[in-house]
């Protein structure tokens, strides 16, 4: 569903009844658009509720009323129930508001799908960028138009979902950092499920596949079972959050390469492969992907290790989203700032002399 519509809703309030990700698309349209979206639901799917956490929205876990709808500029129906989307359209009608009805369905995670349609099904793997869905490229874009079946999650674009076909399903597989999530290994097997019943399936992801996107599992799952996939790279939130922060990651006299490493395992893990030594020796732009939480041993180590406490740091959080923010400081308080910030996934972590650089 497209929001053609031409209401100005920046700075309006806008309700969403039901916690249906049919509408996922709608609402981060909405909220790109500057809305002040609240969600009215009992339960919500885990990307909605990983959006009310962030503050990007409000989540009202409760069934909506009649008195909800009055006041706003918007009222989007949110339900897979044909009856109660008709009972909140005409409730909507009746005190005179404005209301938009999604017209995509979906399916939960754990559904398993039926119905095959005719021909060879297809995995197109989709990179979506960094949350901004102006930043997904043409392919990428033209493959959510066309998809019968969209498997996302909580970073991707999901702005674009309202770019998809009427009709299309629309699979939320959100993984919150240390909470909740759908298993890798479920995911690969919608994507072969509904593949296998001759669908145009798009694994839509934010950032890049390839870039601690799993894509390389979800690539050989798909071969495994005899399924064709094409890649759409996306622009990784490595380099995209730097550069939508002003930051270079490499610049003439001030570095010559990047390293871009994952810390979701702390300096020490007996999990983690990484050399903290030859890094804090590298004399490289580094970027920390997925670091959030473990930001205050990454700096220790490497300063344990060698690196100047002085080296410019920063962290880009929300990196293309109208609630992207950064902060800057250096390798001794970075990991203090970006707490004191009160910064939550999804963040980047640059430290190196770039990380100093202002236009």
């Amino acid at each position: 569903m497209r929001l053609n519509i031409g209401l100005d809703v920046a700075g309006r309030r806008v309700v969403v009844c039901g916690g249906s990700p049919t509408a996922l698309g709608v609402i981060m349209d909405l909220y790109g658009a500057g809305a002040a979206v609240t969600v009215i639901a009992r339960t919500v799917p885990t990307t909605l509720r990983d959006l009310a956490e962030r503050q990007l929205l409000t989540w009202h876990a409760r069934s909506w009323t009649e008195t909800d709808l009055f006041g706003v500029a918007l009222v989007v129906p949110a339900t897979d129930d044909p009856a109660e989307t008709e009972r909140i359209t005409d409730a909507a009608r009746a005190a005179g508001q404005l209301c938009l009805t999604p017209s995509a369905v979906t399916t939960p995670a754990n559904t398993h799908p039926t119905d095959p349609m005719p021909g060879q099904g297809h995995v197109t793997l989709v990179g979506g960028g960094p949350g901004d869905p102006g930043l997904l490229t043409v392919a990428g874009l033209e493959a959510v138009r066309t998809a019968d079946v969209i498997v996302c999650d909580r970073l991707a674009p999901l702005a674009v979902l309202a770019e998809a076909p009427a009709g299309a399903q629309v699979i939320d597989v959100a993984k919150i950092p240390r909470g909740e999530y759908t298993p890798q290994e479920r995911i690969n097997e919608l994507l072969v499920e509904h593949a296998l019943l001759g669908r145009k399936v798009v694994r839509l992801k934010g950032g890049d596949n390839f870039v601690f996107g799993r894509g390389g599992e979800e690539l050989l799952a798909c071969a495994e079972a005899g399924v064709p996939v094409t890649v759409i790279p996306g622009v990784s939130s490595a380099i995209a959050a730097p550069a939508l922060a002003g930051i270079p990651l490499t610049h003439r006299s001030l570095t010559q390469g990047v390293t871009i490493v994952s810390a979701h395992l702390p300096p020490g893990h007996p999990d983690s492969t990484l050399d903290w030594a030859a890094l804090a020796r590298a004399n490289t732009t580094l970027v920390i992907m997925m670091g959030v939480a473990t930001l205050p041993e990454v700096t220790s180590e490497l300063i344990k290790q060698g690196m100047d406490p002085a080296t410019p740091a920063a962290t880009v959080a929300d990196a293309g989203m109208p609630s992207q923010r950064s902060v800057r400081a250096t390798l001794a308080t970075i990991a203090e700032v970006t707490a004191q910030t009160g910064i939550k996934p999804p963040a980047v972590t640059v430290i190196g002399a770039v990380a100093g650089f202002q236009a």
